[in-house]
């Protein structure tokens, strides 16, 4: 359950696809905290903005700007709007919590003794995750400056992150979901079987 959704758009005149007669104001946001893609229906009278951090926790007074929850989506169900502002949302919040991800370069461990989880970051190679491996076995890294000191190949520690998020949520095919829950299924969130792929909680 997320507490926390940063809002990524806002259809003050509701879905399109919606008969006329039924459309209420809807909003898409994607969770603080496991990458939950939502669809928010927010209280009367309010408007809200791509980047607003909202609660939608289960303390309904604090709930001043959401009505109801309506519900998980993928990728594909959320608006055009919503995908373009997507990738500079998960820029913001890897950003606004980089300890949580400075962690997962300290901590990632190996998948298998031919891969490991830094691997998954887009553009990362075997070279440059030697490389912080053996940085990271001297000193644990403190910021994403202090990666990119360190390991100077590693650009921009955060928008490898910010990219792995999105390629989790927009690509139903990966194997491994490390920072955003699996897509929903039509028969659960965990496939036909109720297995999911595996995954690690940072």
């Amino acid at each position: 359950m997320e507490d926390y959704v940063y809002i990524i758009d806002f259809l003050p005149q509701g879905r399109a696809d919606v008969p006329q007669h039924r459309r209420e104001p809807v909003a898409y946001g994607v969770g603080e905290n496991q990458f939950t893609l939502l669809e928010l229906i927010p209280k009367p009278g309010v408007s809200l903005i791509p980047g607003d951090r909202v609660y939608i926790g289960k303390d309904l007074a604090q709930r001043d700007l959401v009505e109801k929850v309506k519900g998980r989506v993928n990728y594909e169900e959320v608006s055009s709007g919503g995908h373009g502002e997507l990738p500079y949302i998960l820029g913001q919040i890897v950003k606004e919590h980089e300890q949580r991800f400075v962690k997962f370069y300290n901590e990632a461990p190996a998948i298998s003794t031919r891969f490991h989880a830094l691997e998954l970051l887009p553009g990362l190679g075997k070279k440059t995750m030697t490389a912080l491996i053996d940085e990271r076995r001297k000193k644990v890294f403190e910021s994403f400056q202090d990666i990119h000191d360190r390991v100077p190949s590693v650009h921009h520690p955060e928008k490898l992150i910010a990219n792995r998020i999105e390629l989790e949520l927009t690509d139903p095919k990966q194997k491994y979901h490390i920072f955003a829950r699996p897509p929903v299924t039509e028969t659960g969130p965990h496939g036909p079987h109720g297995h999911g792929p595996p995954r690690r909680h940072h």
